[in-house]
């Protein structure tokens, strides 16, 4: 690993090329996946996967500026960027600025593209949490100081996203937010009484939407209902299990013509699985996994409080999102709707979860010594 005069890293191998491998392979995947579909819906079959390209190139150059800067000279924008965030939020919601796709109001267009409020408000919660847990300190370990504060920061976002409603999005937002209290010292009889509110709101959640219903019930018993509630389910796991050790071969898929619905976007591990078999859904978590091994050592050996938590919330936030993707692709969990970090197609989703990675890739860079 190449270093600079001063002694800091140049960067980080593992991580960069963990993130590297995935970009990569998941522009081949994006291609793979999506050109039968982007051939007949505007005919270029090279169209999803030249905009993966194009934010993968901008994904990288925000990967690189992020690097660049030490991350405790973002605290005193902390503010600034909950607030922006939160106005985002807002304006999303409003009719003829927000965009609905897929029966959410999630996005805001700008010209050819779109940016989806909720991917920054992600990362610009990590940044304001990391900064009130370090201020507060030891407070945290106090109920009404320390833990009813920053859950109704994470609160206030996870409600504007749910008006949208983006069920998935929230979860991993509120997710991060806990583990970054956990990591702070909260206690955890206080987090145990979150956990079971949680599991309350969660269900009240799930009863006031019946297309949620209807989707816990295709969990519990996807062929109860095979083309409706449960057909994603089964389409996903008709592609994975003729994959096999070794897969179908690189475009081979079955699936992906007409059968399995958003097969480069929220399944495309199920693709994945089905033309590079178990040995390339492997990899693809292999890569997933140094990904989150060097998140962990940078929140360990941070050289300061805040870049810890930033380290830990980014961590989190994409082990969150990989957990719940790779979870409802084999059917583990109910369908919710999430994109797999770094790989799925995406805009604005993939330059913020860059942008965050170099986040961590900046304290590994400035990492204590062992």
């Amino acid at each position: 690993m190449g270093r600079k005069a001063s002694g800091t890293p140049a960067l980080d191998g593992p991580l960069v090329g963990a993130v590297v491998g995935l970009l990569g392979l998941g522009v081949v995947m994006v291609l793979s996946a999506s050109a039968a579909i982007a051939a007949h819906e505007f005919g270029d079959p090279f169209f999803y996967a030249k905009r993966q390209l194009l934010f993968a190139v901008l994904g990288l150059m925000a990967f690189g500026v992020t690097s660049k800067v030490e991350p405790v000279r973002l605290k005193p924008f902390a503010r600034q960027g909950y607030a922006l965030a939160l106005l985002l939020l807002v304006i999303v919601l409003i009719p003829g600025i927000g965009v609905v796709r897929g029966g959410a109001r999630s996005w805001i267009g700008i010209g050819a593209f779109s940016i989806q409020p909720a991917e920054l408000a992600k990362l610009a919660l990590i940044v304001f949490l990391a900064a009130w847990l370090e201020r507060k300190g030891a407070e945290v370990t106090a109920f009404g100081r320390g833990f009813v504060p920053p859950l109704l920061y994470a609160g206030l976002m996870f409600g504007l996203i749910m008006l949208q409603p983006d069920l998935g999005t929230g979860t991993v937002l509120l997710a991060s937010a806990v583990v970054m209290m956990f990591a702070a010292g909260v206690r955890l009889l206080h987090l145990a009484l979150f956990g079971l509110a949680g599991m309350a709101g969660f269900l009240a959640l799930v009863l006031a939407a019946p297309y949620r219903v209807a989707r816990i019930v295709a969990y519990l018993d996807p062929w109860q209902d095979p083309l409706g509630a449960g057909y994603q389910t089964i389409q996903s796991l008709l592609a994975i299990g003729p994959g096999g050790l070794l897969g179908l071969g690189l475009g081979m898929s079955r699936q992906k013509y007409a059968y399995l619905p958003e097969p480069y976007n929220d399944f495309i591990f199920s693709i994945t699985a089905e033309e590079l078999g178990f040995v390339g859904a492997m990899l693809v978590l292999a890569l997933f996994g140094v990904v989150v091994w060097r998140g962990v050592v940078a929140a360990l050996r941070a050289p300061d409080a805040f870049s810890a938590f930033v380290a830990v919330g980014v961590t989190a936030m994409i082990a969150v999102q990989v957990l719940i993707n790779i979870g409802v692709v084999v059917g583990l969990l109910p369908v919710t709707g999430i994109t797999l970090p770094l790989f799925s197609a995406g805009g604005s989703s993939l330059v913020i979860v860059l942008a965050g990675l170099g986040m961590v890739h900046s304290v590994l860079r400035h990492r204590l010594p062992v």
